[in-house]
């Protein structure tokens, strides 16, 4: 798909969605909340992909049902065009597929886990010493996921959580590029559609039952959307965490 130059207003944050009817959820409500406006892309229906950020404040890739691996058009394409944030130095937040396809853009591999397990449901993290000094709310100890597959550690960047199953949960590459393998936009009603049209996948091995998806949002949600609302605010300045030193952790 083309890269098009553009004229728009600086309170713009580029969002692109994978599916027709998708949405940005918990994270484009907090956003118009703090007076952004939201320019809402679908590369894969043909929406075109801007050759610059300049008229942007930054850029989020939201997650899918297609994989990072895929030969698709718009998948390769989108691979490429995180060069542009990268390379202006403008934030960008990939979030699961977005998170995996940052990685591909870095070289790095995506792929399944080795005993076939998923993540589906709420699952615990474990946030490193940069991760806790992101901003000031508490990293959430459960997150929502709803993934196959995970991403190596790309060289140069920076761990900011961990799990189990899937090792690497949240990244930071550079000042402003951020990587999360979990839903923090997952809002009480997607968790509704997601657990009624993707039912298929709550019968893959280490999927979680239904009933435990509602009972973690009243468990956890709290704390996520808390540590969203703070996140998002630091993500759109383009802040770095002050406490932790600046080391990076390789693959």
């Amino acid at each position: 798909m083309p890269f098009v130059s553009e004229q728009t207003d600086s309170r713009r944050i580029l969002i692109i969605l994978h599916q027709e009817h998708s949405t940005p959820g918990r994270v484009g409500r907090l956003l118009l909340h703090e007076g952004y406006e939201l320019d809402v892309r679908r590369p894969r229906f043909g929406d075109p992909l801007p050759a610059s950020l300049a008229d942007h404040v930054g850029a989020i890739v939201f997650g899918g049902p297609m994989s990072a691996n895929d030969e698709t058009d718009f998948i390769k394409s989108e691979i490429e065009w995180i060069n542009v944030p990268l390379a202006e130095g403008k934030p960008f937040l990939g979030i699961c597929l977005g998170a995996q396809l940052l990685a591909r853009t870095l070289g790095k591999r995506v792929h399944a886990h080795p005993q076939g397990l998923v993540e589906v449901g709420y699952y615990p993290i474990r946030p490193t010493m940069h991760g806790r000094a992101v901003c000031q709310a508490p990293f959430p100890d459960h997150v929502y996921h709803w993934h196959r597959e995970g991403f190596e550690l790309p060289v140069g960047a920076l761990l900011l959580a961990e799990g189990d199953d899937f090792g690497v949960q949240a990244i930071r590459v550079g000042q402003s590029a951020y990587g999360l393998q979990f839903h923090p936009e997952v809002t009480y009603a997607m968790m509704c559609r997601w657990t009624s049209r993707g039912a298929e996948r709550l019968a893959c091995p280490g999927a979680s039952p239904r009933h435990r998806h509602f009972d973690g949002w009243y468990q956890h949600d709290p704390k996520i959307a808390l540590w969203t609302q703070e996140f998002l605010k630091v993500w759109a300045n383009g802040t770095v965490e002050r406490d932790a030193p600046a080391r990076s952790c390789a693959a």
